[in-house]
């Protein structure tokens, strides 16, 4: 069987496809050629906005187009939200975002000339973690492994709760089993990932945090460098810095998890901390990560944002100096409180706000990368590029240095200058 499979969505979504594929690898299937007409299509689906459902379904189509006569699967959110549009649009195997070992296996009963399934469950049920096979299909430079899944902080705006379910967390044993097993196949960075990390541990026996895990995975990590997924700034504390710093393995980059610098806005997302919290949580990352990269989702036009809380958002982000942004205008979805909420902006507005706030992330992410000039920073070369290799930085920005043949190698570099959104250098002597 040969297959196409797309993901749409965050790094778990992208993990438990590296993990989707690597079963099918290990069942003796290959991916499609380039042109090649696959067996099967297999969309790995978002629902995180309706936007991301219209791009799900925009890809089911496009990929079930391409492929006539292929078996079309879909997994994911949208497909756990909405799985009779899903079987609309031609889909056959259908799964929502859990048990991703058995849709692989109806996976290959419906290419095998089986009839195709149907199966979602009820994600308020589920009380075990699923484990799937960490790592990466190709190259041995990054791996990521999903230590957590699940979201029960229900904010306004935020359907995943809905096609998640309760927290659950990979026991520490499993975890540093995982990552010892990951390290001694040759990989240089290991990104630990989930829906909301800062939850990690309360569902366990004796209730393990968050730094807990990363000083048992940074343990057995061999030379490996350990890089965060999105944090809740509630999680990071004095005593979180200080432990996750004496680990010696983390990267120098922390993405937090903000969607507003306005405290009237936070409190109708119903998020857990208002922005003193937050920014005391830049200065704690700041002070033990000296130079460390920041960055931050943000959302513009929320249901009853004014031009003065637009306004105290862009103050707010300017002290904050983040190194770089993702911000989305928001976006409506159907079965979330915010839906309903009065005073719904227009998608100018949201749009105009969104513009505002990228011009300002990309004077700071330009700032960054100036101040980043005669450091030397460690690079995991990833890449080549007209004889030149590039990778990222422990601060997580782009590195080129004219030197070839150094992918998956991590080597001090200093840096000399700038190119557009990415950093030139000079690999230092030792």
């Amino acid at each position: 069987m040969n297959y196409i499979i797309a993901t749409l969505g965050c790094k778990v979504n992208q993990y438990e496809t590296q993990a989707m594929e690597a079963l099918l690898r290990q069942h003796g299937h290959d991916s499609a050629a380039p042109g090649e007409i696959a067996d099967a299509v297999i969309v790995n689906t978002c629902a995180v906005t309706a936007e991301s459902g219209r791009k799900s379904r925009q890809t089911i189509r496009r990929l079930r187009d391409e492929n006539p006569g292929a078996v079309v699967a879909v997994c994911g959110c949208y497909s756990q939200l909405s799985p009779e549009e899903a079987e609309e649009i031609g889909a056959r195997v259908i799964f929502g975002s859990t048990d991703h070992e058995r849709f692989v296996a109806e996976v290959e009963k419906a290419v095998a000339g089986g009839e195709g399934c149907r199966d979602i469950d009820q994600p308020f049920r589920r009380r075990v973690f699923e484990t799937l096979p960490a790592g990466a299909v190709s190259g041995r430079t990054r791996a990521m492994l999903k230590i957590q899944d699940g979201c029960v902080n229900f904010c306004t705006y935020c359907i995943i709760p809905y096609t998640r379910g309760r927290l659950r967390s990979l026991p520490l044993a499993e975890a540093a089993a995982e990552a010892a097993r990951i390290a001694a196949q040759g990989y240089r960075e290991l990104v630990l990932t989930g829906i909301e990390v800062a939850s990690y541990g309360v569902d366990l026996p004796g209730r393990p945090d968050l730094a807990e895990l990363i000083e048992t995975v940074a343990a057995q990590a061999g030379d490996m460098r350990i890089h965060l997924g999105s944090l809740e700034p509630t999680v990071i504390t004095e005593d979180f810095c200080r432990r996750l710093a004496a680990t010696g393995k983390l990267c120098r980059h922390f993405h937090l998890s903000l969607q507003s610098g306005c405290d009237r806005t936070l409190k109708a997302m119903n998020r857990k901390y208002d922005t003193a919290q937050f920014f005391r949580a830049t200065e704690l990352l700041r002070q033990y990560f000296p130079g460390c990269g920041l960055t931050c989702d943000l959302i513009t036009g929320f249901p009853g944002e004014t031009e003065q809380d637009q306004a105290e958002t862009l103050a707010f982000i300017r002290r904050c100096a983040f190194s770089d942004m993702h911000i989305f205008p928001y976006s409506r979805r159907p079965g979330t409180p915010a839906d309903k909420m009065p005073g719904q902006c227009s998608n100018a507005v949201k749009a105009a706000r969104a513009h505002e706030a990228q011009a300002a992330a990309l004077e700071m992410h330009r700032a960054f990368l100036v101040r980043s000039v005669g450091q030397v920073l460690p690079v995991l070369f990833e890449t080549e590029e007209e004889g030149c290799s590039v990778g990222h930085s422990d601060t997580y920005v782009l590195v080129k240095v004219p030197v070839p043949g150094l992918r998956g190698q991590t080597l001090p570099v200093h840096i000399t200058g700038v190119e557009g959104d990415r950093l030139l250098g000079e690999p230092a002597e030792a």
